[in-house]
C-alpha cells in the first residue's frame, strides 16, 4: 500500500512538471503587449552583461575606495582627505580632465600616486590589472565628473 502512495505522488509530480510549457498568454489585451517569461528565459533574460557588470563593480570601487579621499561628486573633499598632505585631485577640473589620457589614468590608478610620481598616500589597484573592464570603467566614473 505506501509503495502504491508513493508511486501515485511520483507520478503525479511527472505530469505537473511537465504542463505549462508553452508561455503564457500577454499580460493585457493590447495588441503587441509584453509576454510574461516562460520556460528558457527566466533569470538569464535579466541577466546583466559583462559590461553591466563591470560598471557596478567599479561602482563598487569607487563608492568604497575612492570616494574616502576624491568624495562621492569627485571634488577631492572626501572624509578622509582633510588628513591628507596632499588635497586629492579634483575630477570636476576641466583642465585637468582634458591634461590626461585615460591610459595615464588607468596606470595611476593600478601603481597608485607612488607609482607615477605622484602622492604616495594614493593606494595602488593591482588586483584590477586583471580586471581591464572594470578599470576602463573606474576611468570612465572619473571622466564622468567632468563639469
Amino acid at each position: 500500500m505506501h509503495r502504491l502512495v508513493v508511486l501515485a505522488v511520483t507520478l503525479s509530480l511527472a505530469v505537473a512538471c511537465g504542463k505549462n510549457q508553452d508561455p503564457p498568454p500577454p499580460t493585457s489585451g493590447v495588441p503587441n503587449a509584453a509576454r510574461e517569461s516562460s520556460p528558457g528565459q527566466g533569470w538569464l533574460a535579466t541577466a546583466p552583461s559583462a559590461d553591466q557588470n563591470a560598471a557596478q563593480q567599479a561602482r563598487n570601487t569607487y563608492d568604497t575606495i575612492c570616494t574616502m579621499c576624491h568624495g562621492p561628486d569627485g571634488r577631492g573633499t572626501g572624509k578622509a582627505a582633510s588628513m591628507l598632505k596632499v588635497k586629492p585631485r579634483d575630477y570636476t577640473d576641466a583642465a585637468w580632465q582634458a591634461s590626461v589620457t585615460d591610459a595615464e589614468l588607468e596606470k595611476t590608478i593600478l601603481l597608485g600616486g607612488a607609482g607615477v610620481g605622484k602622492s604616495p598616500e594614493m593606494p595602488a589597484q593591482p588586483q584590477l590589472e586583471k580586471q581591464p573592464e572594470v578599470l576602463h570603467a573606474l576611468v570612465a566614473i572619473v571622466r564622468g565628473f567632468k563639469k
